[in-house]
Protein backbone atom coordinates (compact mmCIF):
# COMPACT_ATOMS: atom_id res chain seq x y z
CA UNK A 1 0.00 0.00 0.00
CA UNK A 2 1.07 3.64 -0.63
CA UNK A 3 3.15 5.49 2.20
CA UNK A 4 3.55 1.70 3.97
CA UNK A 5 7.10 1.15 4.72
CA UNK A 6 8.90 -2.20 3.89
CA UNK A 7 12.13 -3.27 5.83
CA UNK A 8 14.96 -4.46 4.23
CA UNK A 9 17.42 -7.67 5.35
CA UNK A 10 21.24 -6.65 5.22
CA UNK A 11 21.77 -8.73 2.14
CA UNK A 12 19.59 -5.95 -0.05
CA UNK A 13 21.98 -3.36 1.45
CA UNK A 14 24.86 -5.53 0.46
CA UNK A 15 24.12 -5.89 -2.94
CA UNK A 16 23.63 -1.71 -3.15
CA UNK A 17 27.22 -2.13 -2.67
CA UNK A 18 28.02 -5.28 -4.72
CA UNK A 19 29.59 -4.78 -8.68
CA UNK A 20 29.01 -8.60 -8.91
CA UNK A 21 25.86 -8.71 -9.65
CA UNK A 22 24.35 -5.34 -11.83
CA UNK A 23 20.74 -6.77 -12.20
CA UNK A 24 20.60 -7.15 -8.31
CA UNK A 25 22.49 -4.12 -7.85
CA UNK A 26 19.60 -2.30 -9.44
CA UNK A 27 16.48 -3.85 -7.49
CA UNK A 28 18.58 -3.21 -4.15
CA UNK A 29 19.39 0.53 -4.77
CA UNK A 30 16.46 1.34 -5.70
CA UNK A 31 14.50 -0.62 -2.50
CA UNK A 32 17.42 1.47 -0.40
CA UNK A 33 15.91 4.39 -2.04
CA UNK A 34 12.16 3.73 -1.03
CA UNK A 35 12.88 5.13 2.69
CA UNK A 36 12.74 1.61 4.27
CA UNK A 37 12.97 0.46 7.52
CA UNK A 38 15.77 -1.73 8.72
CA UNK A 39 17.36 -2.50 12.54
CA UNK A 40 20.81 -1.97 14.32
CA UNK A 41 21.14 -5.64 13.48
CA UNK A 42 20.81 -5.32 9.61
CA UNK A 43 23.61 -2.94 10.14
CA UNK A 44 25.91 -4.91 11.89
CA UNK A 45 25.55 -8.17 9.64
CA UNK A 46 26.04 -5.44 6.71
CA UNK A 47 29.05 -3.72 8.18
CA UNK A 48 31.07 -7.00 9.18
CA UNK A 49 30.27 -7.99 5.25
CA UNK A 50 32.32 -4.95 4.39
CA UNK A 51 35.09 -6.02 6.54
CA UNK A 52 35.17 -9.33 5.36
CA UNK A 53 33.88 -9.72 2.49
CA UNK A 54 34.59 -6.33 0.54
CA UNK A 55 37.82 -5.76 2.79
CA UNK A 56 36.67 -2.48 3.14
CA UNK A 57 38.74 -0.31 6.40
CA UNK A 58 36.77 0.92 9.12
CA UNK A 59 36.73 4.12 8.13
CA UNK A 60 34.83 3.06 4.49
CA UNK A 61 32.50 1.15 6.40
CA UNK A 62 31.66 3.96 8.50
CA UNK A 63 31.31 6.26 5.75
CA UNK A 64 28.61 3.66 4.30
CA UNK A 65 26.63 3.67 7.59
CA UNK A 66 26.84 7.23 7.36
CA UNK A 67 25.30 7.28 3.79
CA UNK A 68 22.81 4.98 4.69
CA UNK A 69 21.64 6.52 7.94
CA UNK A 70 20.61 9.82 5.88
CA UNK A 71 17.57 7.99 4.22
CA UNK A 72 16.52 4.71 6.31
CA UNK A 73 14.95 4.61 9.29
CA UNK A 74 16.63 2.06 11.88
CA UNK A 75 14.97 0.53 14.77
CA UNK A 76 16.81 -0.29 18.00
CA UNK A 77 16.09 -4.17 18.71
CA UNK A 78 15.06 -3.84 22.82
CA UNK A 79 13.46 -6.65 25.08
CA UNK A 80 10.18 -6.47 23.29
CA UNK A 81 11.92 -7.25 19.85
CA UNK A 82 13.93 -10.68 21.41
CA UNK A 83 11.06 -11.54 23.11
CA UNK A 84 8.73 -11.84 19.60
CA UNK A 85 11.92 -13.45 18.43
CA UNK A 86 11.74 -16.13 20.71
CA UNK A 87 8.12 -16.38 19.41
CA UNK A 88 8.72 -16.66 15.99
CA UNK A 89 11.76 -19.09 16.56
CA UNK A 90 9.41 -21.43 17.85
CA UNK A 91 6.92 -21.28 15.77
CA UNK A 92 8.52 -20.55 12.37
CA UNK A 93 11.57 -22.44 13.00
CA UNK A 94 14.15 -19.64 11.76
CA UNK A 95 17.28 -18.93 13.02
CA UNK A 96 17.36 -16.77 15.98
CA UNK A 97 19.15 -13.86 13.96
CA UNK A 98 16.32 -14.11 11.50
CA UNK A 99 13.00 -14.05 13.89
CA UNK A 100 15.32 -10.78 15.24
CA UNK A 101 14.77 -9.63 12.28
CA UNK A 102 11.02 -10.96 11.50
CA UNK A 103 10.53 -9.24 15.12
CA UNK A 104 11.90 -6.08 14.36
CA UNK A 105 9.87 -5.62 11.34
CA UNK A 106 6.72 -6.83 12.74
CA UNK A 107 7.23 -4.63 15.53
CA UNK A 108 8.08 -1.62 13.15
CA UNK A 109 4.37 -1.94 11.41
CA UNK A 110 6.05 -2.90 8.21
CA UNK A 111 3.91 -5.26 5.64
CA UNK A 112 6.68 -6.50 3.85
CA UNK A 113 10.39 -7.42 4.37
CA UNK A 114 12.52 -7.75 1.57
CA UNK A 115 15.44 -10.72 1.81
CA UNK A 116 16.58 -13.86 -0.39
CA UNK A 117 16.98 -15.88 2.86
CA UNK A 118 13.66 -16.61 3.79
CA UNK A 119 10.63 -18.45 2.05
CA UNK A 120 9.60 -16.21 -0.54
CA UNK A 121 5.52 -15.04 -0.66
CA UNK A 122 5.77 -16.78 3.40
CA UNK A 123 3.15 -15.06 5.73
CA UNK A 124 4.37 -13.97 8.92
CA UNK A 125 1.56 -13.62 11.65
CA UNK A 126 -0.99 -12.64 9.00
CA UNK A 127 0.84 -8.75 8.46
CA UNK A 128 4.15 -9.68 7.69
CA UNK A 129 4.56 -11.00 3.65
CA UNK A 130 8.52 -12.12 2.91
CA UNK A 131 9.34 -11.52 -0.77
CA UNK A 132 12.36 -11.64 -2.31
CA UNK A 133 13.34 -9.15 -5.14
CA UNK A 134 15.56 -10.75 -6.83
CA UNK A 135 13.71 -13.83 -7.28
CA UNK A 136 12.05 -12.80 -10.69
CA UNK A 137 15.67 -11.76 -12.02
CA UNK A 138 16.58 -15.67 -10.94
CA UNK A 139 13.80 -17.46 -12.95
CA UNK A 140 14.81 -15.41 -15.89
CA UNK A 141 17.99 -16.18 -15.64
CA UNK A 142 17.72 -19.56 -15.28
CA UNK A 143 14.93 -19.60 -18.63
CA UNK A 144 17.79 -17.90 -20.86
CA UNK A 145 20.74 -20.28 -19.42
CA UNK A 146 18.13 -23.91 -20.52
CA UNK A 147 17.39 -22.02 -24.15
Amino acid sequence: MPGEKAFLDSNVLIYAYSVDEPEKRVIAVSLCRSNPIISFQVLNEFSNVLLRKFCLNPTDVSAKLDELSGFMDIKIIDMLTIKKALQLKDIYEYSYFDCIMLASALNSGCPVIYTEDLQHGQIIENRLKIIDPFLKKQRQASAHAKK
